[in-house]
């Protein structure tokens, strides 16, 4: 850059300014003295030169830096850092200019200045990438990982104008659908399988009152036999309807916690003398070992009778000729005092690949067993909310052969305050 004259200089610059005022100043001082002559006049403009030539040099070796800059850097990285959803940053070559932890959590091979083809491998979000890229509009592609676990993702991608303009890169966000499409699958699951459950016994019903109504109007014997069938038939449904309202209604409280105290060995005791009788009449005994009780437990009465019952019956329909029922307490070093109420059999044992998944709504091992024994695929649903509700878990232990051991935990009255807790299954 071409030098401007001293009078440009003095006008444009402050360090030139603030020399020639100093100078001005000691001339002026001097004159009132009576000291002022040519050397010092002389002096004066050579100190006013060299002091702004100094301070211009300083100011060119030593270039104003923006102070704003590396504090919104570094906010910027700790906002992206605090997005729990992923965020994918790259260039117009598609290479990673920047990422936070979530995304690289999901997409291990991820680093910057390497492709994004690299680390991530689904065309369609790739050619989105691209055609963000070349028109600057947005796109949202759907995107899926089945490795290590299966997950949804809604891949948003946006044109980002870079800072330094280098040019346009592209921004990604993953937004993770998982949890969403599982509760709309399990909604459409559920509708399906209570419609099926209903549809069944509701055409027994309708094909016998037919047939009563038409060929067998004068038939006493088949009057008889048709009727019974259908009795058997309603009360089917009016299980599985109960079933549902139960389960609909534990749901609904099952984030507040019961307040009441309740003696789990005499709700188990009751539970034992009621289904002795059924147990009896399938050809099952059923044992019940009470320890050192009692066992006070923070619940709902009727909630834990039925859970007990459930497991009961599930014992006896499914288990073997002998059924124990146990109470006893236990010592968590995390969860406090518990007290563990077990159901066990000595029938045909579970598969192991069935255990997970015996808590569903409408699952069962044996379809065609289940409905001939009047199961309705909800007991084992309305447990695990149940025991959501009041801090208990479930563990299922069972081997093909062996028989079936179910375990409920929940927390001792008067105990330490447990941990919250989810019914679990192992």
């Amino acid at each position: 850059m071409p030098d401007r004259p001293l009078p440009e200089r003095l006008r444009g610059s402050p360090a030139w300014t603030g020399a020639a005022i100093a100078a001005g100043l000691f001339g002026l001082a001097a004159a009132l003295a009576g000291r002022l002559d040519l050397p010092l006049i002389l002096a004066g403009l050579g100190a006013v030169c060299l002091g702004g030539w100094l301070a211009g040099r300083d100011r060119a070796l030593s270039p104003p830096r923006p102070a704003a800059a590396a504090p919104r850097s570094a906010v910027a990285e700790a906002l992206l850092a605090h997005v729990p959803d992923p965020v994918i940053l790259v260039d117009r070559r598609t290479l990673v200019v920047e990422a936070n932890p979530a995304a690289r959590a999901l997409l291990p091979a991820l680093h910057q200045a390497r492709p994004l083809s690299f680390a991530l491998r689904d065309p369609e979000v790739l050619d989105g990438v691209e055609a963000v890229l070349s028109s600057g509009m947005p796109r949202r592609i759907a995107f899926s990982t089945r490795i290590p676990l299966e997950r949804t993702f809604e891949v948003q991608i946006g044109a980002l104008p870079m800072p330094d303009g280098s040019g346009v890169s592209a921004v990604l966000f993953l937004r993770d659908l998982t949890s969403a499409r599982r509760l709309e699958a399990m909604r459409v699951d559920f509708v399906a399988n209570a419609s099926h459950e209903l549809r069944t016994p509701l055409a027994t019903l309708i094909g016998f009152i037919e047939t009563l109504q038409g060929p067998a109007r004068d038939d006493a014997q088949a009057r008889a036999r048709f009727l019974e069938i259908m009795r058997v038939q309603a009360l089917r449904m009016t299980r599985l309807i109960g079933d549902l309202l139960s389960l609909s209604r534990i749901e609904l409280r099952e984030h507040v916690a019961p307040t009441a105290v309740v003696d789990l060995g005499a709700l188990a005791r009751q539970m034992v003398d009621a289904q002795g009788p059924p147990a009896e009449a399938r050809g099952a005994s059923i044992r019940f070992e009470d320890g050192a009780g009692p066992y006070p437990v923070p619940g709902d009465a009727d909630e834990l009778a039925r859970v007990i019952e459930n497991l009961i019956e599930n014992a006896v329909k499914y288990g073997g000729g002998q059924v124990s029922v146990g109470l006893a307490r236990e010592e968590d070093a995390r969860l406090g005092r518990r007290i563990i109420l077990s159901v066990s059999d000595d029938g045909p044992g579970i598969p192991p690949e069935h255990i997970p998944r015996l808590t569903e709504r409408f699952y069962r091992v044996d379809v065609a067993s289940s409905r001939a024994r009047g199961g309705t695929g909800l007991g084992l649903a309305i447990v695990k909310h149940s025991l959501n509700r009041h801090r208990g878990r479930l563990a299922i232990e069972s081997a093909v052969g062996q028989g079936t051991v179910v375990r409920v935990s929940l927390p001792e009255y008067g105990a330490a305050a447990p941990l919250p807790a989810a019914a679990d299954q192992a």
